[in-house]
């Protein structure tokens, strides 16, 4: 369970739930996380996440993750182990591991109790005639031609739906609700169809599989959930959950509530579309630290506790709203400015010789791992006469308030003291290979030179010293807030070309290098980067960039 200790913040859920403790209506809260392992999650299912888990938690309830696996062509066991990691990884531990695959017998049952009451028919209609005959919003539907089997011709027929003797879409089993409802969902939905697919729990036990609407709602009444915490588009099934409930013999009647979904800009969250950006080949894989999965962010080096964080401070409510990437992205920020360790990296090498530097020798400079936390202590820093700077920080022309080096100019090195160019090195034709530098030893912290000023500071690693590394500088996936906008264009046209640079011969301090797979740095002066799971020799380390030190999309949005 994760470590949060603030205050909760109150919202309209949370009211319902204080209503309901101190009514009686409850004793114990029981909430639950039911995702369908068709896919890895995104962040916005960690919205859900966190308040499932974090309103049962806070009055002394219950989480259960149950898996809706009622699809058994898109479902596998990879993907429910998947979810499981992404749960454990953001803080929270179910209280009981469920699958509506667990009540298959028992919504079968539920189902024929319905027949038996007349609520329920078999329909042998396919599904473009169910669809065209459910009418639509402004034009009620019609009664199918086998709405009024006889109960014992339906009771056959679903046994016989149910042992295998029919094809796929030769039947469906329908409830008998009303056909002129205003509420599409209302008009006799489908709750059974068969399909004849092993299922990867169940095997070839089934021949058919319920529809959502049906099992959800019964699965909650079965585990005693109090509160079923559901997203906006639910909000139009409400009374079909409740009809359900209201025509099984179930002792247990959860209260269904919906709430706004977790959305972002720049970035799609639909599971068919990430699937589509994962089998096409857009990304490496549904951990690509450009994907919004858990997965991704994780691999990218997002902090648990600043997801949780982020959604805690997003709040609930039944407002659907598009979050600003730049939001989440500041969130990450905050978090790792806390508590990442400082390290120098140059990405863009450029060398520098100290001319006036002691040929052959070195020293160690005590640079402070965190200038904000003395208690994480200090590191070593090697300096010798030839150090890389970024190419970026020389300019042989500068355009006005350029502060760092110029042809004549001085800097201080960060951790270090202040140099002078004072030549440039050309190859043939004409490209600058390196500069050349005087250096000031009198500037050196704790001695009189110390306090000379100058306007700019830069960062450097020693040429000797430097630890050769690969640097993966991920940016957003696609170049437009909301890829899904333009109904008449692909929203794979919106991918951004520029999403993910690799920088190949980067150089890093060698305290930078002494990291694993998920161990985080800033980088300073360039921004927040992660040791990636490909890394395996500490001597080529490979980093991911988790975000940069400024929001450099913030400019281009206004």
């Amino acid at each position: 369970m994760n470590n949060d200790q603030s205050t909760p913040a109150s919202n309209f859920i949370r009211n319902i739930v204080v209503r309901d403790i101190k009514s009686g209506a409850h004793k114990t809260v029981v909430t639950r996380f039911p995702p369908e392992p068709n896919g890895h999650l995104h962040i916005g299912h960690a919205k859900s996440i966190c308040l499932n888990f974090g309103i049962a938690a806070e009055f002394g309830g219950r989480t259960n993750l149950r898996f809706d696996d009622t699809n058994p062509l898109k479902e596998s066991e990879d993907f429910a182990q998947a979810i499981m990691n992404d749960v454990r990884w953001l803080g929270f531990e179910w209280s009981e591991l469920r699958h509506a695959s667990d009540y298959f017998q028992q919504l079968y049952d539920y189902a024929v109790h319905l027949v038996e009451n007349g609520n329920a028919y078999v329909d042998s209609q396919d599904a473009e005639e169910i669809r065209t005959q459910r009418g639509t919003l402004t034009k009620p539907g019609t009664n199918s031609p086998y709405r009024d089997r006889s109960v014992e011709e339906n009771l056959n027929l679903f046994e016989k739906m149910k042992l295998g003797h029919f094809a796929d879409g030769e039947h469906v089993l329908r409830a008998r609700n009303n056909m002129s409802s205003p509420n599409m969902n209302l008009r006799d939905p489908v709750i059974y169809r068969i399909r004849k697919v092993a299922h990867h729990r169940t095997g070839d036990h089934w021949n058919i599989y319920p529809m959502y609407d049906w099992a959800h709602g019964i699965s909650d009444a079965i585990e005693g959930i109090t509160h079923s915490l559901c997203t906006l588009e639910f909000e139009d099934h409400r009374p079909l959950y409740d009809w359900f409930l209201e025509n099984i013999p179930s002792a247990c009647h959860p209260q269904q509530i919906e709430f706004a979904r977790g959305n972002l800009d720049f970035t799609v969250m639909s599971k068919r579309k990430l699937r589509q950006l994962v089998e096409q080949g857009h990304v490496s894989g549904w951990d690509d630290p450009r994907m919004p999965t858990i997965a991704g962010l994780r691999r990218r080096g997002y902090p648990a506790r600043a997801i949780r964080k982020f959604w805690k401070e997003a709040g609930i409510s039944k407002a659907e709203s598009i979050i600003p990437m730049g939001v989440l992205e500041n969130a990450i920020r905050n978090d790792l400015n806390e508590r990442a360790p400082r390290v120098m990296a140059v990405l863009d090498p450029l060398k520098v010789v100290l001319i006036n530097y002691p040929e052959r020798e070195m020293e160690w400079l005590e640079a402070a791992a965190h200038p904000q936390h003395p208690d994480m202590g200090t590191r070593s820093v090697p300096i010798s006469r030839e150090i890389w700077i970024e190419r970026g920080d020389f300019m042989e022309n500068p355009p006005r308030k350029f502060f760092r080096l110029r042809p004549g100019g001085e800097v201080r090195l960060r951790n270090a003291f202040i140099i002078k160019c004072v030549d440039i090195i050309r190859d043939g034709e004409g490209n600058i290979t390196e500069i050349h530098c005087e250096y000031d030893p009198d500037s050196r912290s704790g001695l009189p030179g110390a306090a000379r000023k100058v306007k700019g500071t830069i960062h450097w690693v020693s040429v000797e010293h430097g630890v050769e590394a690969e640097v993966r500088l991920y940016d957003r996936l696609f170049n437009v807030a909301n890829p899904l906008a333009d109904k008449d264009r692909d929203f794979l046209e919106f991918l951004n070309p520029d999403s993910l640079k690799t920088v190949k011969n980067a150089v890093v301090e060698p305290s930078g290098s002494n990291g694993g797979p998920g161990d985080f740095y800033q980088f300073e002066r360039v921004g927040y980067f992660t040791v990636d799971e490909d890394s395996k020799d500490p001597q080529r380390p490979i980093f991911n960039r988790t975000v940069s030190l400024r929001d450099s999309w913030a400019k281009l949005n206004r």
